[in-house]
């Protein structure tokens, strides 16, 4: 029997829930993984992303935390979104991953050192290891669950 294809609307909405659910794993695997193993602080790049585009200024510790967990949240469902374009286009899933990763982890990267965020020149290998392999677990967590969870 064959499937009718899903509207791009809801393509789109299972790659945006994807892309949160792959934000929750990478948190996760950040949290109970990869800091207490590198014993890294906690990072306020979404905080200051949002401070730079947009007209928040956190007045308090708790009010910049509780910034820096929305903008990771709600940026989160954009590696849903290019997963499901993958998908759309017919790739397969470990093709889909491999290009999520590249284009979204480059097109971020470029973001954010344009807008003097990051400076990765200056950069240690650990802090390039590091910040791969946590937007990798994002980017395989975000097509195992669009897989695994979404695409029936």
């Amino acid at each position: 029997m064959d499937r009718q294809r899903p509207s791009t609307a809801t393509v789109v909405a299972k790659g945006a829930i994807a892309g949160l659910a792959g934000t929750v794993v990478m948190t996760a695997f950040q949290k109970l993984v990869e800091m207490p193993i590198t014993r890294r602080d906690d990072s306020y790049a979404p905080a200051d992303f949002a401070e730079r585009v947009l007209p928040v200024r956190p007045a308090r510790g708790e009010d910049r935390k509780r910034l820096n967990y929305v903008t990771h949240f709600a940026l989160g469902p954009m590696w849903g979104v290019a997963y499901a374009v993958a998908k759309r286009l017919r790739l397969s899933p470990p093709l889909a991953v491999t290009g999520v990763f590249a284009t979204v982890y480059t097109g971020d990267l470029a973001l954010n050192t344009a807008l003097g965020l990051y400076r990765p020149w200056d950069w240690s290998g650990r802090d390039w290891a590091i910040d791969v392999v946590d937007k990798l677990v994002q980017a395989a967590a975000t097509g195992a669950v669009y897989e695994l969870a979404l695409d029936h």
